[in-house]
C-alpha cells in the first residue's frame, strides 16, 4: 500500500541542488528535518556561516512530512513516569524544555512572518475505559507537583466512560509543519547559509579545531562544528542506538464539516493510543487527522488492517468523518528514559547529535535545537546535561508509599511469574492436566535489561541491587514496574 500524508500534497516540498563543491563554514547540518533546519536557524540568526546537507532530493520530506504536528507540552508517556524514572527536577525541567519549544516556534512565525497555521489551543486526554481513570488521576497528581497547568474537565469530543473525565491541558499548539520548514528555509538562505539536497553524508574527521564531512559524490565539508539530525544517528554506530528503541506509527485523515469537531488536541489512554488534531480547510471543512495503532518496526507488516482498525475507530466517534483522503505512516525512536539525546555526540568536541525524538518530534525537535545553540555559542544551555547524549538511564524508584525494596522486587518477580503461567497454561488450551516438568516449554522473556532483571530477581530477592548491578555493568534501566498501568511506546507528533 502506498502512502502520501496530506502535508506533502498540500504544501509540496522544496527541492534544492546536491553539493558540488568542497566548502568551508561555521556549522555543517546533517538532516534537514525540523531539528536540523531549526539549529540551521538560530546558527544563521547568531551570523553563523552555515551548511544543511540532506541525502534526499526534498528538504524536510522524510519523517517530518510524516508527523500529525501535535504541539503539546502533555508528555505521551505520561509524567507520572517520567517522574518515577528520573525524578521530579528531571521532570519539571523537561516539561519547562517543551513549553519552550512551542513558544519558540510561535516567536518565529511572528518574527520571520511564516504562515504556518500556528493556532494555540487546549489538549484533552481521555481515559478510553474506566478502569484507566486511576492513571489520569496520578496523571493529575503528577502534572500538579512540577507545575503542568492542568485542569479536569468533564465532557470531551469523544465519548467518556461512565463515570469518567477527562485531563484539559491549556495552552497547547498545532501548526503545519512543511509551511513552516518552508519558512526556516527562506530565513537560513536569506542570511547567506546553504542548503542542499541529494548530498549523501559517508564519513567524518575531526580534529582540534574543525570538522570535515565526506559526501558519496566527493565534495567535502569543513566547519568548526556538526550537527547530525537524522532521526537515527548516521554517525554513531553503538553509543546511542542501544539506548532506543524505532517504533511505527500510522495515520489517517478525512473532512468534516467546519464547526463539526471541537478544535483540540485529544490523546486516549490505551496502549496504542490514539491522537486527534484538526487542520483548517477552508470555510466550509476541517480536516480530521487521527493517528495509533503503533507497533515496533520490523514486527509487523500488516498496514492496511492497522489503517482499516484507525478508520473504524474513528468512524466510531466521529460519524461525520467523511472518505479518507490521505493515510500515511511514520517512525520515530523511543529513548529509554522518554527524553531526547540532544548535545554533544558522546566521544566528540565539536560534534553534537539530536535524536530519541519519542512521541514529541516537533517540540523535542525545536527543544533540542535550542540547547544545541546555545553549546555552540558558548551561553548557559539550561537543558544540557537533562538531554545530553552520554547521560545513563537513573536507576528506577523501587517504590512507592510504605513499601519495602524486598517487597518490591519480591511483587515484581511474582508478577513476572504469573505472566509466564498465563502463557503456559494459553498454550496448553483445553488441557488443564499438569505436563510433564521436562515437555513444559516456558516462553523465554524479551532480551532486554528489564526481562534480565526480572529472571534475576525470580531465582532469588537480594537485600541489596549491587548484585544485580555487578552482573549487568550498567546502571540499572526500568526495574520498577510503575504503579498503574504502563503504555507501550508510540507517538503523537
Amino acid at each position: 500500500m502506498t502512502s502520501s500524508s496530506f502535508w506533502h500534497e498540500d504544501a509540496g516540498l522544496e527541492q534544492r541542488p546536491p553539493l558540488q563543491t568542497d566548502v568551508d563554514c561555521d556549522l555543517v547540518v546533517v538532516g534537514s528535518g525540523i531539528a536540523g533546519m531549526s539549529v540551521a536557524y538560530e546558527a544563521a540568526r547568531f551570523g553563523w556561516k552555515v551548511v544543511v546537507i540532506d541525502r534526499a532530493e526534498t528538504i524536510g520530506g522524510v519523517m517530518t512530512s510524516r508527523t500529525t504536528a501535535h504541539l503539546a507540552t502533555e508528555l505521551d508517556d505520561y509524567y507520572h513516569i517520567l517522574i518515577d524514572a528520573v525524578g521530579e527536577e528531571d521532570a519539571r525541567l523537561y516539561h519547562e524544555s517543551q513549553v519552550a519549544a512551542v513558544n519558540r516556534i510561535e516567536a518565529i512565525c511572528g518574527d520571520e512572518g511564516i504562515e504556518a497555521d500556528f493556532k494555540r489551543l487546549d489538549g484533552l486526554l481521555v481515559p478510553a475505559e474506566l478502569a484507566h481513570l486511576a492513571d489520569v488521576e496520578k496523571e493529575y497528581d503528577a502534572c500538579r507537583s512540577i507545575g503542568v497547568d492542568v485542569q479536569w474537565a468533564e465532557d470531551a469530543p469523544i465519548p467518556l466512560p461512565d463515570g469518567g473525565r477527562a485531563l484539559r491541558f491549556p495552552n497547547q499548539g498545532r501548526f503545519h509543519p512543511l509551511k513552516y520548514i518552508r519558512g526556516l528555509i527562506g530565513a537560513v538562505e536569506a542570511r547567506g547559509g546553504k542548503i542542499h539536497g541529494s548530498t549523501v553524508y559517508v564519513d567524518h574527521g575531526e580534529d582540534a579545531a574543525r570538522v570535515t564531512i565526506e559526501t558519496e559524490a566527493g565534495p567535502s565539508i569543513s566547519a568548526k562544528a556538526a550537527v547530525f539530525a537524522t532521526n537515527s544517528p548516521v554517525n554513531d554506530k553503538v553509543a546511542i542506538h542501544t539506548k532506543q528503541k524505532p517504533m511505527r506509527t500510522y495515520v489517517i485523515a478525512g473532512p468534516v464539516p467546519r464547526g463539526s469537531v471541537e478544535d483540540m488536541l485529544i490523546w486516549d489512554t490505551l496502549q496504542a493510543y490514539h491522537y486527534v488534531r484538526l487542520q483548517p480547510l477552508g470555510d466550509a471543512q476541517d480536516l480530521l487527522i487521527v493517528g495509533g495503532e503503533d507497533h515496533r518496526s520490523g514486527e509487523a507488516t500488516d498496514m492496511g488492517d492497522r489503517l482499516a482498525h484507525l478508520e473504524h475507530w474513528t468512524r466510531a466517534r466521529f460519524p461525520c468523518f467523511g472518505e479518507v483522503r490521505y493515510r500515511w505512516s511514520g517512525q520515530v525512536l523511543e529513548p529509554v528514559d522518554y527524553m531526547p539525546y540532544s548535545g554533544r555526540n558522546p566521544g566528540n568536541r565539536n560534534i553534537y547529535v539530536h535524536t530519541g525524538d519519542s512521541g514529541q518530534g516537533m517540540t523535542n525537535g525545536v527543544a533540542g535545537a535550542l540547547n544545541i545553540a546555545a553549546l555552540l555559542f558558548g551561553q548557559k544551555a539550561r537543558f544540557a546535561e537533562l538531554l545530553n547524549p552520554s547521560r545513563k538511564p537513573k536507576p528506577r524508584r523501587l517504590c512507592d508509599g510504605p513499601r519495602s525494596r524486598r517487597q518490591e522486587l519480591q511483587r515484581i518477580s511474582d508478577r513476572r511469574r504469573s505472566v509466564v503461567g498465563r502463557r503456559a497454561e494459553a498454550r496448553r488450551g483445553r488441557d488443564r492436566s499438569p505436563r510433564p516438568l521436562q515437555d513444559r516449554r516456558i516462553p523465554r522473556p524479551r532480551r532486554d535489561f528489564g526481562a534480565a532483571i526480572s529472571r534475576l530477581h525470580a531465582r532469588r530477592v537480594p537485600g541489596s541491587l549491587e548484585p544485580v548491578r555487578n552482573m549487568l555493568g550498567l546502571p540499572l534501566p526500568r526495574v520498577a514496574v510503575p504503579a498503574g498501568r504502563q503504555r507501550d511506546q508510540r507517538t503523537r507528533d
